[in-house]
């Protein structure tokens, strides 16, 4: 199964939630532009919700992903899910099944992220695709 990994920067805008969601929900559009083997930009949009118990809270996001993945180009969406438990860490970002479009045909795989001292963005990307080498 084929590895990448590179930076990727994010920006991340405020966005309005439903009315009765104001106060328990955060939502933000997400803008990301990643390097290296996968070259690419993406849009999506995140939900999140904060809890009384400081280190604890909730995401989950949906991203489309346009670009180039190894020279092949195409589309793909990423599911995110991510938890913190008192500070632990537990996110999946995995690519939505059938969702890969002209050569990107039939991917799947597993995204990691990881953010470095001074706040830089990097992703591990382990993926499958018909016909790569």
């Amino acid at each position: 199964m084929p590895q990448i990994e590179g930076p990727f920067q994010v920006k991340l805008s405020p966005q309005p939630v439903h009315e009765a969601a104001e106060g328990k929900f955060g939502r933000m559009a997400l803008d990301k532009r990643f390097e290296g083997a996968l070259e690419a930009d993406s849009r999506g949009e995140m939900l999140a919700a904060m809890t009384a118990v400081k280190g604890s809270a909730g995401y989950v996001a949906l991203e489309k992903v346009e670009g180039a993945l190894d020279g092949r180009r195409g589309s793909f969406l990423l599911l995110h899910r991510g938890l913190m438990n008192r500070g632990e860490a537990d996110l999946s970002i995995v690519v939505v099944p059938d969702s890969g479009t002209d050569e990107l045909e039939g991917l799947s795989g597993r995204m990691s992220v990881d953010i470095r001292e001074g706040g830089a963005h990097f992703y591990r990307f382990d993926y499958q695709l018909p016909g790569a080498a």
